[in-house]
């Protein structure tokens, strides 16, 4: 059986709930984060995204300001 988990206030907290019996043997295994590359650590996050800047073509010239409305379909803003 394999549970996974968080560490929160020095106990692991299983995602799912889970309950185990008492007394039973567990064995941990830490899970360690991905480095980010050194290259992506040094962009910002404009230098990361610039490839996408401009690629949406045809949007309405209010789209950012009424995107919910084009969306979703809520009511326009004034």
């Amino acid at each position: 059986m394999t549970l996974h988990g968080q560490v929160r206030g020095g106990v692991i907290i299983f995602d799912p709930p889970v309950a185990l019996p008492e007394g039973a043997d567990v064995q941990v295994q830490v899970i360690e984060p991905q480095a980010q590359s050194a290259a992506a650590e040094s962009e910002s996050l404009y230098e990361r995204l610039k490839p996408f800047i401009g690629a949406a073509k045809g949007l309405p010239a209010d789209f950012a300001a009424q995107h919910d409305h084009y969306l979703y379909g809520t009511s326009k803003r004034p």
